[in-house]
């Protein structure tokens, strides 16, 4: 476990104190760092201190250090605070030796490589993104100029888990293969934050708008039920969606500030059916509604109050498809809310992308669309 500077290891967010960690970033400077050490001036650190883009410090203890053959390898162990994610505990390994000059920075063993475009790094490097390859830099140099050395290092990071874990991450659906990436933007984990998730999000969007020459059209889903039903969907050509959780009202901000022109939403009713009340981080622990929702729309499409209680009494969308369908208003149901999903995405968009979703059930198929989907459906179908 890392030790932070006085009254920086621990954050107050929701009246609770929180300890922050580490990334993978992190760990791999911290790593480079003492293992350029004993390779370039002999010293045999058990922890090293990295100062984070943040501008926190941290020390990290160092594990593994060896010195054999002209090279120097060592490891530093992931700590995510009280924000664990799948790394956690993973060893991130550096290994380094001395070369003419220059510092060159490569991944190897469980570190993964970059084949498709739009992400931090081009197709074929390794998946070390831009600041940890400069905090990488910065620890290499800072011992070259400690032990008076002119020559060059060979880094080489390694994930010896990597492999393993980054099934179970976005990368593979990123186009990232062989392993984890090592990532970073501040340094630092702060606890309970989503920055991670909306970054992979982010980077998911580059990629998919950087396709065939430049797209224009973003096509989103929140989860795999939305991308099996784009897989089956003709109109949509094979187009491979991003995956936006959650975070309906992030993908929309991704797509403005990534430049794209419009974002056609893909979506199971029961959870965009949130979105036509508002509802923008679709998170059960934000907010539910989904009855009172459909129920305030079943009754303005003339349901009486008998089949208001019924849809408030459902436990799932699909139920209350069955309850709609038996008197004869599921589609007028539909056609009540529908429309104010893309009047939100709208709002959210504040008018400057063009916005449009699909509803399905899983259980009765397509049940409408917003009154701009069938134009974005063309426009991403055509790969415009």
């Amino acid at each position: 476990m890392g030790a932070f500077r006085e009254g920086e290891e621990y954050v107050s967010t929701g009246g609770r104190r929180l300890r922050r960690g580490y990334t993978t970033g992190t760990c791999a400077a911290a790593a480079t760092r003492a293992a350029a050490m004993a390779l370039l001036s002999g010293g045999r650190p058990e922890s090293v201190e990295v100062e984070t883009p943040k501008g926190i410090f941290v020390r990290v203890p160092v594990e593994a250090l060896s010195v054999e053959g002209g090279k120097a390898a060592c490891a530093v162990r992931k700590d995510g605070g009280d924000d664990a994610d799948d790394t956690n505990g993973m060893l991130i390994c550096a290994e380094v030796e001395r070369i003419g000059d220059g510092i060159s920075i490569d991944g190897g063993e469980g570190v993964g490589r970059v084949t498709r475009k739009g992400l931090d790094q081009p197709v074929g490097n390794a998946a070390i993104n831009r600041v940890p390859r400069a905090m990488i830099k910065e620890a290499a140099e800072r011992e070259m100029d400690a032990a008076g050395y002119d020559g060059g290092l060979r880094i080489t990071i390694t994930a010896p888990e990597g492999g393993r874990v980054a099934s179970r991450t976005f990368n593979p659906r990123l186009g990232i293969v062989g392993g984890v990436s090592i990532l970073g933007t501040s340094g630092i984990v702060e606890p309970m934050s989503e920055d991670t998730l909306i970054g992979s999000i982010r980077a998911e969007a580059r990629m998919f708008l950087a396709q065939d020459g430049g797209r224009r059209y973003l096509l989103a889903v929140p989860g795999n039920y939305g991308r099996d039903f784009v897989a089956a969907y003709p109109a949509l050509n094979g187009v491979q969606p991003v995956e936006c959780s959650n975070y309906i009202g992030g993908v929309i901000d991704i797509a403005r500030e990534e430049g794209a022109a419009g974002v056609l939403l893909v979506g199971n009713l029961g959870k965009l059916v949130k979105v036509a009340g508002g509802i923008m981080n679709t998170h059960s622990r934000n907010a539910d509604c989904r009855m009172e929702i459909l129920a305030a729309n079943a009754a303005m499409a003339g349901a009486d109050a008998e089949t208001v209680k019924k849809v408030m009494g459902c436990v799932s969308t699909d139920d209350v498809l069955e309850v709609l369908g038996t008197v004869g208003l599921m589609k007028a149901t539909m056609d009540t809310l529908i429309p104010k999903i893309e009047f939100h995405m709208d709002h959210r968009a504040k008018g400057t992308l063009e916005v449009g979703a699909v509803v399905f059930s899983s259980k009765f198929g397509v049940l409408g669309e917003t009154p701009s989907a069938a134009k974005l459906v063309r426009k991403v179908g055509e790969r415009e």
